[in-house]
């Protein structure tokens, strides 16, 4: 039993980055060609998992883009404690029909983060919003996207991050 719970926090995240389920984004194999006329506001949230000492926050609040535009954005986080700290990001789109629309080309997602004590570190995220999101009938009256983060430190059970994802600490939204 304790293996599944263990096992269910990755699983569930691989099928919801194949599918785009529940506003998980698409990992972009190539760029669009074409950038669309139509503008998208995304917004930048950052969240820390309880009890991981780290200060995560979008370096900027927001951007405004056309659908198709490649956009480089970028998270600063730093490790307040006087360990050294692996941790990892889990993310997602709101609105969560967004998502399938939402592709990251890089992304600091895609990888553990290593902070030594004290250390502060800019991440990037490399992202397009797909321009065939204009044809979706559903999407014509939504203008703003939420791309959100939350970091846990690797390491820590499954159990212990499912149970606090529900009452996340230093929630930030600029």
């Amino acid at each position: 039993m304790v293996g599944l719970s263990y096992a269910a926090v990755p699983l569930y995240d691989l099928f919801c980055r194949a599918t785009g389920y529940g506003g998980t984004t698409m990992v972009a194999t190539e760029v669009p060609i074409q950038i669309g006329e139509r503008e998208m506001t995304v917004r930048f949230n950052a969240n820390v998992n309880r009890g991981l000492p780290w200060r995560f926050r979008p370096v900027q609040g927001s951007v405004t883009v056309r659908v198709g535009e490649p956009t480089l954005a970028f998270y600063r986080v730093e490790n307040t404690s006087e360990q050294t700290i692996v941790g990892t990001a889990t993310y997602n789109v709101t609105p969560l029909k967004a998502g399938e629309y939402f592709s990251k080309i890089d992304c600091f997602c895609f990888t553990e983060q290593v902070l030594q004590p004290g250390e502060t570190s800019e991440l990037p995220v490399s992202f397009f919003v797909d321009p065939s999101i204009v044809d979706d009938p559903e999407m014509d009256r939504i203008t703003t996207l939420t791309l959100s983060y939350t970091f846990f430190e690797v390491g820590t059970s499954a159990r212990e991050q499912l149970s606090s994802t529900n009452q996340l600490a230093g929630s930030v939204i600029n």
